[in-house]
């Protein structure tokens, strides 16, 4: 009996697609689509029309499009990897006639002043990585959204010195006596962002992104790195008087899923010691939250 409801299945479904084949010009006219039949073993015979019209291809993508946006807008959420890449001006605040300062920096009188620290501007670069960033929603409306984000990532920065600057390791700056083809000097945080970050609706897709908030960071890492024609790449790991925090204010501002700015600016002096030089950095925000 089994087998003679087995037979009698594939007959009707053979038949069903001849009737489909002998009506195809019919259904080319009314359907740009494609109509198929399918048997559903072992649960009986199932007949399913594909409709895969470029109208109904748009509809399902639109829904993927926005099932996306719900997973990715979440209350809590966890980003992997926020970078930006952008330069590094130093603001200098300096007072070059006190005694501290003075005592620090072992170069003639005349040169004792903003213009030893001068940067090679665009050769200073300034890269800051957060592994992983936890994102908590505070407000959500139709033209409005707020969130808070944090994580952990690295802070480095690059100064590249016009001047043939030595950090000696007995704590002062001076001049070295050679000619110095690159003279860098690079400073590695571990850093805390803590952000707000601001979503509002300027368009029917299209979201202006703004925020502000303080990074927290600690010193890991001071090296010098200079490259000479008498002395080859010479490379020096040291404290060099710097000091081991930093706090900075930095905000951002674009349009979501196009392009993004941001800035940051050490509230904190780089220097342990009456030096008081506050790196300002900016550029473009590669992916964010």
């Amino acid at each position: 009996m089994k087998h003679l409801i087995w037979a009698l299945a594939i007959i009707l479904v053979a038949s069903l697609n001849n009737n489909a084949n002998a009506q195809t010009d019919s259904t080319k006219k009314t359907n740009k689509g494609r109509t198929s039949f399918s048997i559903g073993i072992p649960n009986g015979i199932e007949i399913i029309k594909n409709d895969t019209s470029s109208k109904n291809v748009r509809s399902i993508k639109d829904k993927d499009v926005e099932k996306k946006k719900e997973e990715d807008d979440k209350k809590v959420k966890t980003y992997m990897t926020m970078m930006d890449l952008g330069l590094n001006v130093l603001d200098d605040k300096t007072n070059y006639q006190s005694v501290g300062v003075k005592n620090y920096m072992h170069v003639p009188a005349n040169q004792q002043n903003g213009s030893l620290f001068n940067l090679r501007q665009w050769k200073s670069i300034n890269v800051n990585v957060y592994p992983v960033m936890c994102r908590f929603r505070l407000l959500k409306t139709s033209g409005q959204k707020i969130y808070f984000s944090t994580g952990l990532g690295l802070q480095l920065y690059n100064f590249r010195y016009e001047q043939p600057i030595d950090y000696s390791k007995n704590h002062y700056v001076s001049l070295d006596t050679i000619s110095i083809g690159k003279n860098k000097l690079g400073m590695d945080y571990l850093n805390i962002p803590l952000m707000f970050t601001f979503k509002t609706k300027v368009g029917k897709k299209d979201w202006l992104v703004y925020g502000a908030g303080l990074t927290e960071g600690y010193l890991i890492s001071s090296w010098t790195k200079q490259v000479s024609g008498a002395r080859g790449k010479v490379k020096v790991h040291d404290g060099f008087d710097f000091a081991d925090f930093n706090t900075c204010v930095t905000a951002e501002i674009g349009l979501e899923d196009k392009f993004r700015f941001y800035a940051s600016y050490q509230l904190t002096s780089m220097y342990k010691n009456d030096l008081d030089q506050h790196p300002f950095s900016f550029g473009v925000r590669i992916s964010g939250i």
